[in-house]
């Protein structure tokens, strides 16, 4: 596929992931273009709010892109307003999608970014993309809703929805589980907070989910929803344990009830056979690798 000057649009352009999406994709000769809600003075950069339908349409009729990415998201399942939610995932994206269906030119392909966190806490081992969804909290729901309200354009855009399982790298937030364990190791802290520490989590590494979805933009598996994991759950002690070794550094673990979950399962672990039958070549570095580049911060 023909990609120089092909022209992609990114949603979330300035996030931790938007701004590997965008590296990976100029990288391979894509024009990038991106979107965001805060001010930015980098060249081909829009401010706007997903909630604004109008001002979304009228910005779309200029930029006619040949890709869109779809990264912009409330991602923190922590935070506190539930509504917030259900206005940018599940509404900003409906008026992101009636944006790109009416800008005069319909794209090769549009990735919706969604999230593992549909599959919930009642289906433990190994989750294909057929497990049925059982959403745990208002993050969830609100993506799960986002891949019902999209179904309604598939005979308009030729859409494919990723479902990321855990994923991390230099630059995530510290409210995030490995880089809150990596900033603990780098300033050589005696002790970190911790939940349940037997609890096993598949992560793949940033550099790999952008891999991940510019295969899929050029893929084009239109209609289907894939899932990006490294196919390999680690627990909270190995990581911990990844890291004493790359650093030499102790560190005591203490349990702190409040952040231990009720019902949370104990194993989550993402198939990834289909992403790979579309990726050829796709997979994600060791956990150590991800961990090792972490701890150097770079």
């Amino acid at each position: 596929m023909a990609i120089a000057g092909k022209r992609a649009l990114i949603t979330g352009i300035n996030g931790f992931t938007g701004r590997y999406m965008a590296a990976e994709l100029k990288a391979h000769g894509y024009e990038v273009i991106g979107l965001g809600s805060q001010p930015s003075d980098e060249p081909g950069y829009h401010q706007i709010d997903l909630a604004d339908g109008p001002g979304l349409r009228a910005l779309l009729a200029t930029l006619e892109p040949d890709f869109v990415v779809h990264l912009a998201a409330l991602a923190f399942v922590g935070h506190g307003e539930p509504a917030a939610f259900y206005q940018v995932n599940l509404i900003g994206t409906r008026n992101l999608l009636e944006a790109i269906a009416n800008c005069g030119k319909k794209p090769d392909c549009v990735l919706l970014a969604s999230s593992a966190n549909v599959y919930g806490n009642t289906s433990s081992g190994l989750l294909d993309e057929s497990t049925a969804p059982a959403p745990a909290n208002d993050y969830a729901v609100s993506k799960l809703a986002m891949e019902y309200m999209a179904s309604l354009w598939h005979e308009r855009l030729p859409l494919v929805i990723a479902r990321p399982f855990n994923y991390t790298g230099v630059g995530q937030a510290d409210n995030f589980l490995l880089p809150k364990i990596v900033s603990h190791f780098q300033r050589k802290a005696e002790e970190i907070e911790l939940g349940n520490l037997d609890v096993w989590r598949d992560f793949s590494d940033v550099r790999a989910l952008v891999r991940a979805y510019r295969g899929l933009l050029e893929a084009r598996p239109v209609g289907q929803t894939v899932n990006v994991s490294s196919g390999k759950a680690h627990s909270l002690r190995e990581v911990i344990a990844m890291c004493e070794v790359l650093t030499g550094h102790k560190i005591e673990v203490k349990v702190n009830p409040a952040f231990v979950r009720a019902n949370e399962v104990k194993t989550l672990c993402g198939d990834n056979s289909r992403l790979t039958s579309l990726v050829a070549g796709w997979k994600t570095p060791s956990l150590e690798e991800t961990l090792g580049w972490m701890l150097k911060g770079q």
